[in-house]
């Protein structure tokens, strides 16, 4: 990333990523926030309060992590842990401990005793409730003394961050709570009559509030970090003599010789050993041995996946039974798994439609809460005679009901629950707009192949014409296919190498897109395509024949047909292959016919039964599109049991068929292998990608990936969607309606300030994160093989 300073060249700028856990709510990122601001240098930062990361963008001419750090710490937050992209060093984030036992805690439970030490001298034990000072002319017992001590203990943090949120111009809830704290004492001094006991109450209860909301975060974060566990800090390396990575004490190498040494210091091209039960540390290649390995932790697939010499492993998987020596091909902060969990962190700075609400409608929620706390406070005792201090912790209750902490923490905590428990089970989200979008899509497209089938096409039939024979046709089609990057044309190329059928020179090579190749093969002009390809090109189709012989006879011989029981091609052998699901290829020069190969491609055996689970599920309508012909589309079609199929569709064609539908369906997913169909991925409303583990451009093109080649996570998906979104709009009403009736119901003295606390502050939000915890719950209800 860079940026332009005037008379300049582009100054590079740097990320850090702060570990920030006790920035738990939004009120807490905006001290953050408002710190970086004022730091020189800063560019652009992103914070996370649900997962406790903050991303800062900078300058290293102007600033360093030191200063970013620094700058986060004068907000009041610690700073655990770090890492960024500068030569300095690097510090991991430190294991959090209980959040009963931390310092917090601590203050608060010695604090709980000093209040209860006040309620047992003050209602328990009167008699001895004995005076031990004066205040202002009033006297101060034991109990007050008692409630101050608990006041001064559990409130010095709460007013700490008080003052870190009016430094900051921030009117959240440290700052209310401060407020609430400090003016009950205030109210018990000024007016003789003991609040003491509310606002030790209220300095204990907000504090063990602010425990229960770390417990739940700590909880919604704890997915998270099952992902960043899952793969190993250490790896067996290979070394040979020269090597100089690792040396030995003795400062001599042995060839062949396994070091054990941390991921981070593992490089591309080294040599990873990895023996039976071991998690395989880094993305690579096998090299040697043969296994099978567990790759649910990326894929989501239940089944393990055979791999021997030649296959692509990932970094987080298993190895389940034999011994692999692995090639890596990318460093720990860039394989498969990092880019995973880096994409799950960074999902929040996609904002739903409806979190975007709910901030909007904070804005205007929290300063008309407090104007109302202070006419409760002050209009019924200037006006009405009404007792200053009752009406006084009055007001100050609706200044405790004023920070809406589980209102907005309600979708972002929800978000991030969906958003792990995907990548839990293989599929990635790329931000909560996504997620939100999918639960709500009428329609689904589909590519064919690759996706409704393995995309593993095979040769099936090969029929020559006139004078040529098999190898004759596999020769010229081999050489028209071997420059092509169609899947049809490797499938070609691959069943002649496999018969050892050597291609002929090639010059002069087209691609016609949608429609065929073209090349020159020893001089002369040949093209390989659509039955539709040749037609264009003046073929009169209709005049090939086949001979009841066996042989076949060419345009320039047709006159043969009248001596022989001809078999008209475009009436009965091409339409027969189309009609068994098998792409069609002609072959031969502009002025005769020399043969045809079909092709043919296997339909995903859970196919038929996920598209069935998604019609069950409320998707009203599913379309396949695909380049292929009418009678292979509509056989595929009848198969996998799509409403509807367009065929002979151009790459352009798909993107206005995504149109089409839109406008009929207002929200439409379309599900490709992302690279050939990005256009018409980047037209729908939610893309979706399949089988993009280990792809790059899958992974950083696409709106969601389904990291495996399994459609039995596409109606996992839009169930994980539409239940997300159920949560969200459960938490959003429920955390507003409770704060409503708090509200209402104080004035009229039925809301006492220690149950605004508790139940609109603690218990709201402990509730609204438990109830995102459910998520985690969704389970694909489909095996790989489209089975319950």
């Amino acid at each position: 990333m860079t940026d332009d300073s005037p008379g300049d060249e582009s100054v590079a700028t740097l990320t850090a990523r702060l570990s920030v856990p006790d920035m738990d709510c939004p009120s807490c990122a905006g001290k953050v926030e408002h710190a970086l601001e004022g730091v020189a240098g800063v560019d652009s930062f992103d914070t996370q309060p649900t997962t406790g990361r903050v991303v800062v963008t900078y300058d290293p001419d102007e600033a360093d992590e030191a200063e970013l750090v620094a700058a986060v710490e004068a907000a009041g937050y610690e700073v655990t842990g770090w890492s960024g992209e500068s030569e300095g060093e690097r510090t991991e984030p430190a294991s959090p401990g209980s959040v009963w036992t931390s310092p917090r805690a601590l203050k608060t439970w010695a604090s709980a005793v000093l209040v209860a030490a006040g309620f047992l001298l003050e209602f328990l034990l009167p008699g001895s409730n004995a005076a031990i000072a004066e205040l202002l002319g009033s006297d101060v017992l034991l109990s007050d003394a008692a409630f101050l001590g608990g006041i001064l203990v559990a409130g010095q943090p709460i007013v700490r961050g008080g003052y870190y949120s009016l430094k900051s111009l921030n009117l959240d809830i440290d700052l209310l709570m401060s407020v609430a704290i400090l003016g009950a004492v205030a109210a018990s001094v000024a007016f003789g009559e003991r609040l003491y006991f509310e606002a030790a109450t209220l300095a204990v209860l907000f504090s063990v509030s602010e425990l229960l909301e770390s417990y739940s975060m700590d909880r919604a974060r704890s997915s998270l970090e099952e992902l960043m566990e899952l793969s190993p800090d250490e790896a067996t390396v290979l070394r040979d003599a020269g090597s100089s990575e690792t040396p030995r004490e003795d400062g001599e190498a042995v060839d062949g010789e396994e070091v054990t040494i941390p991921v981070e210091d593992v490089r591309v091209g080294d040599r990873v050993v990895v023996r039976p039960g071991e998690k395989i540390p880094m993305d690579g290649v096998v090299v040697e041995g043969e296994s099978a390995v567990n790759q649910a932790p990326i894929t989501g697939e239940s089944v393990p996946v055979d791999k021997t010499e030649g296959d692509d492993v990932y970094a987080g998987t298993i190895n389940e039974a034999g011994y692999l020596e692995v090639q890596v091909t990318a460093e720990a902060t860039e394989n498969t798994l990092a880019r995973i969990v880096e994409m799950v962190e960074d999902a929040q700075a996609n904002r739903t439609e409806r979190e975007q609400f709910v901030e909007r409608f904070a804005a205007y929620y929290t300063p008309v809460v407090v104007g109302a706390g202070i006419l409760v406070g002050v209009v019924p005792p200037l006006f009405f005679g009404a007792s200053w201090p009752t009406w006084i912790l009055r007001g100050l209750t609706l200044f405790v009901l004023a920070c809406p902490c589980a209102f907005v923490i309600s979708t972002p905590v929800s978000v991030v629950s969906g958003v792990t428990s995907a990548a839990k089970n293989g599929v990635l989200v790329k931000g909560g707009n996504h997620l939100e979008a999918m639960g709500a899509v009428d329609a689904v497209t589909f590519d064919k192949t690759g996706t409704l089938t393995k995309g593993e096409l095979t040769v099936t039939d090969v029929v020559p014409l006139g004078d040529n024979t098999d190898e004759d046709v596999l020769r010229c089609a081999r050489g028209l296919e071997s420059r092509s990057e169609h899947p049809i044309g490797d499938a070609i190329v691959e069943y002649a190498d496999d018969r050892s059928i050597e291609g002929r020179e090639v010059s002069d090579f087209e691609s016609v897109t949608g429609k065929g190749v073209t090349a020159d093969l020893d001089g002369t002009t040949h093209y390989a395509g659509k039955p539709g390809y040749f037609a264009d090109l003046g073929f009169d189709l209709s005049h090939v024949h086949a001979a009841t012989d066996g042989g076949m006879v060419t345009q320039k011989s047709r006159d043969l047909c009248e001596r022989n029981d001809c078999l008209d091609l475009l009436e009965d052998l091409v339409p027969r292959l189309q009609s068994e699901g098998k792409t069609v290829v002609l072959v031969g020069t502009d002025e005769e016919l020399e043969g045809v190969i079909a092709v043919a491609d296997e339909v995903r055996p859970e196919a038929k039964a996920s598209i069935q689970r998604l019609r069950d599920l409320g998707v009203e309508h599913t379309v396949m599109l695909t380049g292929d012909n009418e009678r292979t589309a509509g056989a595929i079609a009848e198969q996998v049991g799509v409403d509807e199929f367009r065929a002979e569709l151009l790459p352009e064609q798909k993107v206005e068929a995504v149109e089409d539908l839109t406008d009929e369906f207002e929200a439409v997913a379309m599900v490709g292998d992302g690279v050939n169909d990005a256009p018409a991925l980047a037209t729908a409303t939610v893309g979706v990608a399949m089988g993009a583990a280990g792809t790059d451009t899958a992974l950083e093109t696409a709106d969601i990936a389904l990291m495996g080649d399994d459609l039995t996570r596409l109606p996992y998906l839009y169930d994980l969607s539409g239940r997300t979104n159920g949560v969200i709009r459960q938490n959003v009403w429920s955390s507003l309606a409770a704060k409503a009736i708090l509200a209402a119901g104080v004035p009229l003295g039925l809301v006492p300030i220690w149950i605004a606390v508790l139940v609109g502050d603690a218990g709201m939000t402990t509730a609204v994160t438990g109830n995102a915890m459910r998520l985690s719950r969704v389970k694909p209800e489909l095996d790989a093989d489209g089975e319950n």
